[in-house]
């Protein structure tokens, strides 16, 4: 069962293809979810079977210092972190689309962001073939119409697909798996070669974490793009913001000693 199934209170918006997600806290839920999202977090940072092996063959103490060299110090990066963080979880729960790739986990500086689409989910599957969904996230105490704007223009660039690079880097993830995993990495890459699939088959998703209220943003926001494709706009508000952020990562690296 995932975290929102109890955390979250979900009411929707839908119109002409476009459905907005108002996702408010659950009083109580919070700390009773909290040690379950510390885990979510730590897979994101690196997978949850090496540092088990970590915790094995180097003990504890080891184990949690090099967890601990992965993760943002910054509140901006965490910001920043958790957001995608939570917008993968929640695409996954909500969308049905698979994330395949944990992108914090290939970070080249841990309080740098990652370039490229925030998020991309897919379906593929003989009968349907690939669909994908192309994704952008922010999460701010305050967020602004102005980063709403910023968000769309990132969405609706490149004729609204996603981004080539970002793409490929996903490819080159999944072709280092299982064959499974091989047959989906092919098809991406056919896709990025030939951008055959049609608007209709990249949905476009905007995650938002916040401390205020941007329904109004959202809205206008949802109202003005384009209809070609299913859109999806997301807000999960919590109103003590900086303070849910610095206690999500609080003893993050915390990996016991039993």
């Amino acid at each position: 069962m995932s975290i929102f199934n109890t955390w979250i209170d979900l009411q929707q918006e839908t119109s002409g293809g476009k459905t907005l997600h108002i996702c408010t806290e659950v009083a109580g839920e919070r700390k009773k979810i909290a040690a379950e999202l510390q885990e979510i977090m730590r897979s994101h940072y690196n997978d949850l079977s090496v540092i088990a092996d970590d915790i094995q063959t180097l003990g504890y103490e080891t184990a949690a210092a090099i967890l601990k060299a992965r993760l943002p110090q910054g509140k901006k990066s965490r910001s920043g972190d958790l957001g995608e963080i939570l917008a993968t979880e929640y695409i996954e729960h909500a969308l049905g689309y698979e994330v395949p790739v944990r992108r914090l986990r290939y970070k080249d500086g841990r309080e740098m962001a990652l370039r490229g689409d925030d998020f991309i989910g897919m379906r593929h599957d003989v009968a349907n073939g690939l669909s994908l969904l192309k994704g952008e996230s922010k999460s701010a105490a305050v967020l602004s119409n102005t980063t709403v704007k910023s968000a769309r223009s990132a969405l609706d660039r490149d004729s609204g697909r996603c981004t080539p690079h970002a793409l490929l880097f996903i490819v080159d993830r999944l072709l280092e798996s299982t064959p499974e995993r091989k047959a989906l990495g092919t098809a991406i890459k056919l896709e990025v070669a030939k951008r055959g699939l049609p608007p209709a088959s990249i949905a476009h998703a905007f995650f938002t974490l916040t401390g205020n209220s941007p329904l109004n943003f959202l809205r206008n926001d949802l109202l003005a793009a384009e209809t070609t494709r299913p859109q999806t706009s997301v807000n999960i508000n919590i109103t003590d913001h900086q303070d849910f952020i610095a206690g999500s990562y609080k003893d993050l690296e915390e990996l016991g000693n039993s």
